[in-house]
């Protein structure tokens, strides 16, 4: 018979019966919904009341752009909104800067100060919708843009609510977009950590991604366990950095990556609450059940979706949401069929959205939490996942935790390892590829792209340069002056920023300070 494997190198057995579980110990190990340790949702009824949040990803061009965007998802029956950032905002320049040139609004959204958060978010209700931005170095700024522009509209910073992704750790291991070296970035997380906790409680302070890790090449065990590992490096910073776990934890939040192997990503997402439950009651000895829960948005795997025969993308995307689904998320996104070719085209959004909306509408697999508990293949998978990614964690451990492996490489290596097998698997045919490497169209439909009009960036520009010569100078000088020193001491980095950005301070003059102060990360 011949050996299977799933994408993890878990060998799959040909028939699983009772005999695969009979050390298992159910109620130890599942429990039930909405109780510890959460292998089976982390609430009650699961999607049986209430449907994930479905919070498409959105941002190009200019605010003004990225606005309209936003209205067409929710009139389409978006429930969340989800906002990319253009590349010279992640990395905290300026639109008018050197570096920025050729980037302005290409992959999200150009923010350079507290006028482009206006427009971005003109008309929305933004004290009953939740906001999810994925911003790592600059996740302060924008985050404090956010709650000024609520500020002015009358919504109170304790009435405002999303997430921002703030997980700089993944940056250094997968993704590539930070600033600084891991030690400053850390210190922000925390003051990030420990002002919303007193000024924007309903703020996810941090979304912990194993999403990009998964990008990058990982596999499920690795996406999982060193998404984990990173989770713990942050936990315990802020725990010594004098914050009560509690006083955070509830806000904390996870990011995952949907794949196409349906069964392993249902077990990798209901082990990561089990795993989490044990790390959260065990080792940190949090108290409040809060803390202890897993909340998870999921994305549909990018690195998934194909240029040629794009339309298959509809179907993969179908099956990766399902697994989501099944899984327990809390929210998800549906990548659009043409993303392999170029920022989604309004049709291939609805698609996407539409296939949420058949799922949970249509499919009756939420009519009740975790159907597919007690299979003996989902319970052995489960299991095995988790084991791999306790011993991957382990050896993260005895290297001095995520910092010090990520200082020496370590994931990065695993990572490279896992992306060159699946690369060669794919070219050498052991791995099909439906319409890459088997069943090839001899044609490919014509298809146009969604492009963004070079004069945006023009106007960008042209925006930043209106702003510095109408702004009081004297008055964010000054500012900017405190954050430096504010920076050089160890003083909450937060309020001294908000001062700068309120002044009409931009996001690259802000960022500027910090690089001033904590120097750029050059990779060894």
């Amino acid at each position: 018979m011949t050996e299977k494997q799933n994408d993890s190198g878990i060998s799959v057995e040909p028939l699983y019966t009772a005999d695969s579980l009979s050390d298992f110990d159910a109620a130890a190990k599942l429990g039930l919904p909405g109780e510890a340790p959460f292998t089976r949702g982390i609430y009650k009824t699961m999607h049986r009341d209430r449907l994930w949040t479905m919070r498409q990803y959105a941002g190009f061009g200019t605010a003004a752009d990225t606005n309209e965007r936003f209205k067409f998802l929710l009139n389409a029956g978006q429930t969340g909104l989800s906002c990319a950032f253009d590349l010279p905002t992640q990395m905290g320049y300026d639109s008018d800067h050197p570096r920025a040139a050729g980037e302005v609004g290409k992959v999200g959204v150009a923010i350079d100060s507290i006028e482009d958060m206006r427009v971005l978010l003109a008309d929305l209700p933004l004290d009953k919708v939740t906001t999810s931005m994925t911003i790592n170095s600059t996740a302060a700024v924008l985050l404090l843009l956010y709650e000024l522009v609520a500020e002015e509209r009358g919504v109170a910073s304790t009435e405002i609510s999303g997430t921002i992704q703030n997980d700089l750790l993944k940056e250094y291991i997968a993704r590539g977009t930070y600033i600084y070296p891991p030690r400053p970035s850390m210190r922000i997380i925390t003051d990030i950590f420990a002002y919303c906790a007193k000024h924007v409680p309903k703020w996810n302070t941090i979304s912990i991604s194993g999403y990009h890790i998964r990008e990058a090449g990982s596999t499920a065990v690795q996406e999982l366990a060193f998404t984990l590992s990173n989770a713990i490096a942050y936990v315990q910073a802020a725990v010594d950095s004098g914050l009560d776990v509690d006083d955070f934890a509830p806000r904390l939040s996870f990011f995952w990556n949907g794949h196409n192997n349906f069964f392993e990503e249902v077990a990798k997402f209901r082990a990561s609450r089990r795993m989490w439950h044990e790390i959260m009651s065990k080792r940190f000895g949090a108290k409040n059940p809060a803390s202890l829960l897993m909340r998870f948005h999921t994305q549909t795997g990018g690195s998934t979706l194909t240029a040629q025969q794009p339309q298959n993308n509809i179907v993969r995307v179908a099956v990766q949401s399902m697994a989501a689904v099944l899984g327990g998320t809390q929210s998800l996104h549906t990548n659009g069929f043409d993303e392999a070719l170029s920022l989604p085209t309004e049709d291939a959004a609805r698609i996407a959205l539409r296939t949420q909306q058949i799922i949970g509408y249509e499919s009756g697999v939420t009519d009740t939490p975790d159907p597919l508990a007690g299979s003996y293949y989902v319970e052995s998978l489960t299991n095995e996942v988790e084991r791999l990614a306790w011993e991957y964690i382990e050896r993260i451990e005895q290297m001095g935790g995520a910092v010090q492996a990520i200082e020496s490489g370590f994931q990065v290596g695993e990572i490279e390892e896992s992306a060159y097998a699946y690369t060669k698997s794919i070219d050498d045919g052991s791995r099909v590829l439906v319409g890459v490497n088997k069943f090839v169209a001899e044609s490919e439909p014509k298809f146009v792209p969604k492009k963004v009009d070079p004069e945006l960036e023009r106007s960008q520009i042209a925006r930043v340069a209106k702003l510095r010569a109408s702004r009081d100078q004297a008055a964010v000088s000054k500012a900017l002056d405190t954050l430096k020193s504010a920076a050089l001491k160890s003083d909450n980095l937060l309020y001294p920023m908000k001062d700068a950005l309120r002044a009409n301070a931009t996001l690259g003059e802000v960022s500027d300070v910090l690089r001033e102060v904590f120097g750029v990360y050059q990779p060894s």
